[in-house]
């Protein structure tokens, strides 16, 4: 039987480095892995893909580093992969798996459900091989979750990676491609219409690519936030630490420029009630005695989610007519805040040095490609989605050394809708991020002939 070519071409100048191309062959062929040769001879590993599996075609994964053109001809089944991606031995207690797939060096946790950093599920360990810097050193943070509407205080709860944990079904695994797909309940909170929802993510990481693809789904939902009418829109946060007194990006940047407001007014005002509950002794219970005593110090140092957890129903620290009655204190006031005239819309057309800004926080406008950065370490973070974020919250914290990037507004208004693809790449892009979105936004051509 002779086999078909495959013709890959790039709508896009440069080199693509190991890209992941998926192609479909009518015939039902056997063995996991298959080799096939480039028209300049190179061997290229391939990876049979189990689902969806349609009788009579044979679908495959492979990577290839290739510029403008490249054809493929599959050669015959492989006994083994010389290479590929790896497992490793993990950190945390509650690792569902390590990887070393060529390039990142990364933990995909299940989570513990018990309410602090360290019980996050989602990626708690990331960086690249080469560079050798966790950017999350203490596994006290995570890159994936996801958070508003759900998990606000809006509704009573925090995050998925605090109280929840996650099912992780093995989708695909080989030395090409794993697939992973995490299946979670959302824990219910105070709003009714919020109730009863499952949500799963489907994470793709191949051999040496430097970026990786994950989508979001979660069941139908419509709710009220920050007195709008949210319909199936999401809060995705990537974390990031370094420590106190550093941070591992200095920058973020939209594409063709960015346009934000600085400073959190409902950071503000949270903080403040925060501040008030602890010095009135409102409630004896255990739980608020423990926020008590973590609480004591310099709030801006403090492990961000403490903020967020005294209004959290799940842990039990306040009566629920008490949570209700001072979010909506904290609600009132942080909307006249944000529809004052006092923090003007600015526009940038080089990265915003968000560290330096009012809450050390900025809120920027729509987009599809965003990149956070360190410019004297040439590390950067690029995150490119099919549709657009309807905003961001970008924070820059040097005082408690951590960073995130998140799709929610101002007021923890989520504007990520569900379902949508996420590419992130991470690596030495400084002075090229914007070719590196351009190709996330625009994979190759894939032909069989």
């Amino acid at each position: 039987m002779a086999l078909p070519v495959v013709v890959i071409t790039d709508p896009l100048p440069g080199r693509r480095v190991s890209e992941p191309l998926t192609f479909t062959v009518d015939a039902a062929l056997e063995g996991d892995l298959w080799t096939a040769r480039t028209d300049t001879g190179e061997e290229v590993l391939c990876q049979r893909l189990t689902a969806p599996a349609t009788p009579g075609r044979t679908t495959f994964v492979a990577v290839v580093s290739f510029e403008q053109r490249v054809e493929l001809t599959l050669a015959g089944p492989a006994q083994s992969a010389d290479g590929g991606i790896r497992t490793r031995e993990p950190k945390e207690p509650d690792a569902f798996v390590r990887l070393d797939t060529g390039y990142f060096d990364l933990e995909m946790c299940t989570g513990t459900a018990q309410g602090t950093g360290a019980s996050k599920w989602g990626l708690r360990h990331f960086g690249a091989v080469t560079e050798g810097v966790d950017l999350l050193p203490s596994g006290n943070n995570a890159i994936g979750g996801f958070y508003g509407p759900f998990f606000t205080p809006e509704n009573g709860l925090i995050n998925p990676p605090e109280h929840t944990t996650v099912d992780i079904e093995v989708v695909e695994r080989g030395p090409v491609l794993h697939h992973y797909r995490m299946h979670g309940t959302v824990p219910d909170g105070l709003l009714e219409e919020l109730r009863g929802k499952t949500f799963s993510i489907d994470w793709r990481f191949t051999h040496g690519t430097p970026y990786f693809t994950r989508s979001y789904r979660v069941d139908d939902f419509q709710a009220v936030i920050n007195g709008r009418s949210v319909s199936n829109k999401i809060t995705v946060g990537d974390e990031f630490e370094s420590g106190a007194g550093d941070i591992v990006f200095t920058r973020f940047e939209a594409y063709d420029g960015t346009r934000y407001r600085a400073g959190d007014p409902y950071a503000e005002e949270l903080k403040t009630m925060v501040g008030k509950l602890l010095a009135s002794g409102i409630s004896a219970t255990e739980k608020f005695e423990t926020f008590k005593s973590l609480l004591t110090g310099d709030f801006d140092s403090a492990h961000w989610d403490l903020y967020w957890r005294l209004f959290s129903t799940w842990e039990g620290a306040l009566p629920d007519a008490d949570i209700r009655k001072c979010l909506g204190q904290v609600r009132a006031a942080s909307h006249v805040r944000a529809d004052l005239t006092d923090r003007p819309w600015t526009f940038a057309r080089d990265g915003v040095d968000v560290s330096a800004l009012a809450d050390e926080t900025i809120f920027a406008g729509p987009a599809t490609k965003t990149v956070e950065y360190h410019p004297l370490y040439r590390r950067a973070m690029v995150w490119w989605t099919s549709q657009a974020s309807g905003a961001f919250q970008v924070v820059q914290r040097r005082q408690s050394g951590w960073v995130n990037w998140g799709t929610n507004g101002e007021n923890e208004c989520p504007e990520l809708p569900v379902g949508v693809e996420i590419k992130t790449a991470y690596g030495s892009f400084v002075g090229t991020w914007t070719t590196v979105a351009d190709q996330l936004e625009n994979p190759p051509h894939v032909a069989v002939g």
